[in-house]
Formats: structure tokens, C-alpha cells, sequence
């Protein structure tokens, strides 16, 4: 099993990357290989529209014809993953822009059945880390899991964690992770 994570947070010591690194490590533990991507290292941009319609190769072809960045190359390495790990930070109740913006410009490849046809029934997992308050964490899972299923994945779990409770779940995550690499691969 290939699990290939994609955080949203920018910083790779943070609550997000803790929670994301207990998955990962259930996952190695079990004898699954990892993968760790970090959105804000790429560059990546927000969809542009292309048409006056607001779509473009998107819609036509399943892939962007409109940015210059390293978007292809990142639903390269999602397609090729058995299952995908997206944790992202929670602001405002939702996902981080990073994430917001990849995941929009992944929905939109997504309306095409050549976008959608490596996604569909692909495994996923996701992790919604709310700092502060931390009340914002199911709303944020609610958001990610909307996403996630009209692109196409097969979402296995959603875990909402708060940094109040984060240390209680590190051993529940470990779990996720172990639980993850048992699963048939994605098609």
C-alpha cells in the first residue's frame, strides 16, 4: 500500500503535520510505504476560469490547459497512489487556502470523465486540525468530505481533531494509519 499525504499547513512541525506523521507512521507500521506533500512548498495556483464560460480544458479534457505550475504533476502522484491522506489546518471553520486551492482545481478536472476516471473509488482519509478554539473541526470535515467525494474518492474516514485533544488522538490516528495500509488498493 502507497499512501500518499497531502497537507495544507505550512508548517511541517505543526499540530497538522503531528496529526498527519501519526497516520503516516500506522501506515509504515503495517508495511505501507509513504509519500509526504506539503501544498505550500508547490507552487500552485488558483483556478483562472480560462473561458468566458469560467472553465476550459477542465471541463473539455479532464486536466488544466490553464496554469503553469505544479498542479499536473501532484494529481500525477495522487493517481498513482493507493490512498490519499489530506490534512489540512482548519481556519475559519474550513480548509486551508492551500488546500481550498487544490482541491477546487481537482473538483474541476473532476466534472470530465478522463479527470475523474483514476479518482473514482480511490481511497481517502481526512484530518481537519483546528488550533485555537478548535470548534471549527466538523464543519472543516464536513467541507473536505464534500470535495473529496464529488471529485470521485471513496472517503474511509474523516477525523476532526482540536489541539486541545490532539495528544488523546495521536494513538487513535497511529490506528487510522494501521488500519489504512490493510485495505484493498484503489483501482
Amino acid at each position: 500500500m502507497k499512501a500518499l499525504l497531502i497537507a495544507g499547513s505550512r508548517n511541517p512541525e505543526g499540530q497538522t503535520a503531528r496529526a498527519a506523521e501519526a497516520i503516516l507512521q500506522g501506515v509504515m507500521k503495517a508495511g505501507g510505504e509513504v509519500e509526504r506533500v506539503w501544498l505550500p512548498t508547490l507552487h500552485l495556483e488558483h483556478c483562472h476560469q480560462c473561458n468566458p464560460q469560467g472553465w476550459g480544458g477542465c471541463r473539455q479534457m479532464g486536466r488544466c490547459g490553464g496554469c503553469d505550475d505544479d498542479f499536473a504533476e501532484l494529481v500525477d502522484r495522487v493517481q498513482a497512489a493507493d490512498a490519499v491522506i489530506f490534512a489540512t489546518p482548519v481556519y475559519w471553520g474550513d480548509l486551508s487556502e492551500s488546500m481550498r486551492a487544490f482541491t477546487d482545481r481537482l473538483r474541476r478536472i473532476s466534472t470530465h470523465e478522463d479527470g475523474k476516471k483514476k479518482l473514482q473509488d480511490k481511497i481517502a482519509v481526512g484530518v481537519c486540525v483546528a488550533g485555537g478554539g478548535g470548534g471549527g473541526s466538523p464543519t472543516c470535515c464536513v467541507s473536505l468530505d464534500k470535495v473529496l467525494r464529488t471529485c470521485g474518492f471513496d472517503v474511509v474516514d474523516l477525523l476532526p481533531v482540536r489541539r486541545q485533544n490532539l495528544p488523546a488522538k495521536l494513538a487513535q490516528l497511529a490506528l487510522v494509519g494501521e488500519w489504512l495500509a490493510t485495505l484493498p488498493r484503489s483501482s
